[in-house]
């Protein structure tokens, strides 16, 4: 199942994104901008089902593994191509998650140690008093 207006399940829509790598059930996309040696993105990419798959909790087992085969093999040709020196991976799920294409991708975001927040994970965010719940459950 594909949805017609999806960049993920359509990604020449963008003409700014491209596949660098595939296998059959999913593929490794790139905007331009990654290309650029020094920016914040230098690298990164999604890792996307071919099918439309809303969430990562929607994939199926086959989609699972293929996602882990190509994250194996996109660190491989990153390594090669850009030389980080860490890495973040993530999936966005919902929109309280921080989802904004509602088709299922994960994050592959190369590290520099030359970056002002090298050292500083995604939990890094958590730990802020900024983002501090107010509500009670």
């Amino acid at each position: 199942m594909q949805k017609n207006d999806c960049v993920f399940c359509h990604p020449d829509l963008d003409a700014k994104q491209k596949v660098i790598v595939s296998n059959d059930h999913c593929m490794f996309l790139q905007l331009e901008q990654s290309e650029t040696k020094g920016s914040q993105l230098e690298g990164a990419g999604l890792i996307v089902p071919k099918k439309h798959r809303e969430t990562a909790f929607d994939l199926s087992r086959e989609e699972w593994d293929a996602t882990y085969t190509l994250l194996i093999e996109v660190k491989k040709y990153l390594d090669e191509k850009h030389q980080p020196q860490g890495y973040n991976i993530g999936w966005n799920c919902g929109e309280i998650g921080g989802q904004h294409i509602f088709h299922s991708h994960l994050h592959v975001i190369p590290r520099y140690k030359d970056e002002a927040m090298a050292g500083k994970g995604i939990r890094y965010l958590f730990k802020g008093t900024e983002n501090k719940r107010v509500g009670k459950r």
